[in-house]
């Protein structure tokens, strides 16, 4: 979607190029400088989007403080017992 943004900017200001009425120049070439920011914006999202973990796959404290107390007490027991 972006770079559909970008081919309409282009579209725009070859328009803005070729027209003679000074309206329409400012018309173009604004709606040009709108498409472009958006098309930045939305890239840019789409890359913040792919590099941030899912929230789902978080744990919350108490989960957390559970799976560190299972791991203290794994850490405890001595591996080499054989009676426990």
């Amino acid at each position: 979607m972006p770079w559909l943004m970008f081919l309409f900017a282009v579209a725009a200001l070859l328009v803005a190029f070729k027209t003679t009425s000074m309206a329409l120049l400012l018309a173009c070439l604004l709606v040009a400088l709108v498409l472009v920011v958006t098309g930045v914006m939305q890239l840019l999202a789409r890359r913040i989007d792919s590099r941030s973990r899912d929230a789902g796959l978080m744990l919350d404290p108490d989960e957390l403080r559970r799976l560190r107390e299972q791991a203290e007490a794994r850490a405890s027991v001595d591996p080499f017992d054989r009676a426990g």
